[in-house]
């Protein structure tokens, strides 16, 4: 197998998911393909299971209420707070009335109402890797050998190993749309979106953003002094992605390394402008083709620049790095993308930053957050559902914890970290539509029925894009860990 790579990324594009190759062997004018992958092993397993051939993790960092998103109190009144509950397009769903467009697509969507863990923390490497404790001191020590990897970065890892399906043209886990917790004031890189032990190679290629942010966001704190534009409130139309420097080079590839790769891809522009005027080339089949295309197209690129879409389509996804993050998330799954991570990050001051809403709690909820979610996520689903990927693409809201039943009296209010009972919303790859799992409690404090774990959401994840969820990996001392931690698929999310 052929490769140009350090950190996950490809000398070049594939084709669209329903039509991808694998390329097998390269002569210097020739190519062979080893033949398609069938992603759906389903020996010893259910229907469901290799059902998504793709995955969009969307993270809102900090933590979003259930209250104020998909599991409203509204006879508590004293518990919901300023947002009541409106009707959905499913008969006896209810979710936020701050939440409109969402609304009208909830017949595409199963809420778990019942999610719980034991750490009411900042525990984003809990919530996406199958590490089995958390303290807060690993949040900000990212390489910490204590850490087990990424679940994008599991993904890759496994594919890259098992298939002949290392070099479809597309990175197999690709993360918008920063390093996460790069652009605070805190210098700490969160910890959590790494491959740890599986080695950096199997990082996520992250991107950065060049749209400057519109609209001076709500304070976090009090104390706040500087206000900032915040581009998760809007940007630019013309902001772009762009491959993030930190993707480029990772830290064990050397100088010689690089300028031998920098040689290699010069080969390969010079012998596709040789390839371009050989007429042999018209006549080869199809397969053939494909597997030139792998090798001397641009579709990563490609496929980050938003720009190629109508403002139309933009505006629908909100013209803000959320929503323009979704909408090249969707681009990334049509190139043949197979695990895209689009992060609500905290911008500007990290304290109490992104959902994490200890202060100003409503102003923030109302004028930044829950708008951006609303148009970027209906959009998403319905965009991916219209063009029949959909049901072959999981999408997972989910994030650390939730939010206390409890609204504290901080200025413009607050909810303090609660992991007890929260909400996480999953759509396609195999997952029900139009569902609700699991209950909690009046007040929304307590799970009352079902309670689901995050590493619950991650097996299910693994099984629905066709991964046995007790695989295990090796660690560095060669110890196997299960992908998923104690994680178990679980049936009644899938349909």
């Amino acid at each position: 197998m052929f490769t140009i790579s350090g950190t996950g990324t490809t000398l070049c594009d594939g084709v669209r998911r329903r039509d991808f190759m694998q390329v097998g062997g390269i002569g210097a004018f020739g190519l062979s393909l080893a033949g398609a992958a069938d992603l759906k092993k389903t020996d010893g397993h259910g229907s469901a299971f290799g059902r998504a051939k793709s995955c969009i993790l969307l993270f809102p960092y900090g933590s979003p209420s259930s209250h104020e998103t998909f599991d409203p109190k509204p006879d508590v009144p004293d518990v919901q707070g300023e947002l009541s509950a409106m009707p959905t397009n499913v008969p006896g769903t209810h979710i936020c009335e701050g939440l409109p467009k969402i609304s009208g697509v909830m017949d595409k969507v199963t809420i778990v109402r019942s999610m719980t863990h034991p750490y009411p923390v900042h525990g984003l490497a809990y919530a996406v890797t199958g590490l089995p404790t958390y303290t807060p001191a690993l949040e900000t020590r990212a390489r910490d050998k204590q850490h087990w990897p990424f679940i994008g970065s599991v993904v890759d890892y496994l594919k890259r190993r098992d298939e002949a399906d290392a070099q479809r043209g597309l990175p197999n886990n690709i993360g918008l749309p920063w390093l996460v917790n790069s652009q605070t004031d805190n210098p700490a890189v969160n910890a959590g979106p790494f491959a740890a032990f599986l080695g950096a190679e199997y990082d996520p290629l992250w991107t950065d953003f060049d749209g400057a942010g519109l609209h001076i966001a709500p304070k976090n704190t009090v104390a706040q002094t500087e206000r900032f534009r915040n581009p998760f409130g809007g940007t630019t139309a013309e902001g772009r992605f762009r491959l993030s420097p930190a993707s480029e080079r990772p830290n064990d590839v050397s100088d010689s390394r690089l300028r031998h790769r920098k040689a290699l891809l010069a080969q390969f522009d010079e012998h596709r402008k040789r390839l371009d005027r050989d007429p042999r080339v018209s006549n080869w089949n199809h397969q053939q083709q494909t597997a030139l295309s792998l090798l001397t197209s641009n579709r990563l690129r490609s496929a980050l620049d938003i720009g190629q879409e109508s403002f139309g389509v933009r505006e629908q996804y909100g013209v803000n790095l959320f929503g323009q993050g979704c909408l090249a998330a969707r681009r990334l799954i049509e190139a043949g993308g197979r695990f895209v991570s689009v992060f609500w990050d905290c911008y500007g001051q990290f304290a109490n930053g992104a959902w994490d809403t200890h202060q100003y709690h409503y102003p923030r909820m109302k004028k930044l957050l829950l708008p951006g979610f609303d148009s970027a996520y209906s959009t998403l689903l319905t965009d991916l559902d219209d063009r029949g990927l959909l049901d072959e693409t999981l999408v997972i809201w989910m994030s650390e914890h939730g939010r206390t039943p409890q609204i504290n009296s901080k200025p413009g209010g607050g909810r303090e970290h609660w992991s007890r009972a929260y909400s996480v919303a999953l759509a396609g790859g195999g997952i029900s539509r139009g569902k609700i799992v699991g209950q909690t409690t009046k007040d929304g404090g307590e799970v009352l029925e079902n309670p689901v774990s995050p590493k619950d959401i991650l097996a299910t994840a693994f099984y629905l894009l066709g991964i046995d969820p007790h695989t295990t990996v090796p660690d560095r001392q060669g110890r196997p860990h299960p992908v998923a931690g104690d994680g178990r698929f679980r049936p009644e999310l899938t349909g």
